[in-house]
């Protein structure tokens, strides 16, 4: 457990990449109590130095005794390194909360949005998991519903953004748009297709049910997160050409009745949500107005007309902000508190 100070050694594993810079910035600006901070990433980036308040801090390699004296380490360099470095960083006695998707749905490890379910960080034994980002956003937004109403079916369709997959996928897009803009073909190795003014049905490997590993994911974390396997889910996750933000199309339907108004009033009183939701003015939430922000914003709220007891409502979020860094850095504040 967590030994309470007024500072804190604090690690971040996988520092060069797109989440990891992100948690930089984001203890930053949140003003975690670091009395140290230390970078961590592969062998090619270590020497390379990182901005953090003002000074340059050196990126380190990882070994097998790098972790001792660190009380809390932020992982967001992919399972397989995680699955190698995160036991050896709770066996030295620091704290792991891990970006990947190594450690979400093993029974040993909770999986945590703190907005939902803070209290199972009480049972950790040194490794949290952060959820999916696109399962972030929308269990934020379910959680005052489910406690209202009680959710009995999810059928979500995600538009996620290519930094979802990390900086060289933002790099293609930009590298794409450029080329067609200027009447050359488009190049693609990130992706199994062109991303560019495109939408692939397609987020992570196919299963043997018809099903992604990432809508999977949705169906199986969302359940573990919410703690009720009772709820029916169905996911269908689509990659888009935006940089940034994740939206999502959320379909609902709860044992009691709940008007739109009342979910908007819910919705509004609840943690981490911004209601943004006037489509007479045509304000609704779109990733550009999510760019860097914490909350995750919800809009389209109406009642669904074709079931009794439904609601829909569109559902967006900065994926490397709620739906990765922030919400590895509340799991730390609460830690801490």
């Amino acid at each position: 457990m967590l030994k309470k100070k007024d500072k804190y050694i604090v690690a971040v594993v996988g520092a060069t990449g797109a989440v990891g810079t992100e948690m930089i910035a984001t203890l930053e600006q949140r003003d975690f109590p670091v009395e140290r901070l230390r970078l961590f990433a592969s062998e090619r980036s270590v020497g390379k130095e990182l901005p953090y308040k003002g000074k340059s801090v050196a990126v380190e390699e990882l070994s097998e005794t790098c972790f001792r004296g660190i009380d809390i380490a932020l992982f967001s360099a992919g399972a397989e390194r995680s699955k190698i470095w995160a036991p050896i960083a709770a066996k030295s006695g620091c704290v792991v909360v891990d970006n990947s998707s190594q450690w979400r749905m093993d029974p040993e490890v909770p999986l945590v949005v703190p907005e939902v379910n803070p209290h199972d960080l009480s049972w950790h034994k040194g490794i949290i998991a952060n959820p999916n980002c696109s399962t972030i956003q929308m269990v934020v937004a379910l959680k005052p519903i489910h406690d209202a109403a009680k959710i009995k079916r999810v059928v979500v369709t995600t538009f996620q953004a290519v930094s979802g997959t990390g900086k060289k996928a933002m790099d293609e897009l930009m590298q794409q748009v450029t080329d067609l803009l200027n009447f050359r073909p488009a190049a693609h190795s990130v992706y199994p297709h062109q991303i560019a003014f495109n939408v692939l049905p397609h987020i992570d490997k196919f299963l043997e049910n018809g099903y992604t590993k990432e809508e999977m994911k949705m169906v199986n974390e969302t359940r573990k997160i919410m703690g009720d396997d009772s709820i029916r889910i169905t996911a269908t996750t689509v990659r888009v050409p935006v940089f940034r933000g994740h939206s999502e199309s959320v379909n609902i339907e709860t044992e009691k009745e709940l008007t739109a108004n009342q979910v908007r009033e819910l919705l509004a009183q609840a943690s981490g949500i911004t209601v943004f939701d006037a489509p007479d003015k045509n304000v609704y939430p779109m990733p550009l107005d999510c760019d860097g922000k914490d909350d995750v914003y919800v809009g389209r709220i109406r009642e669904d007309e074709s079931i009794a007891n439904g609601i829909n409502m569109w559902v967006v979020s900065d994926n490397l902000r709620k739906g990765a860094a922030l919400n590895a850095v509340q799991i730390a504040e609460v830690l801490i508190r």
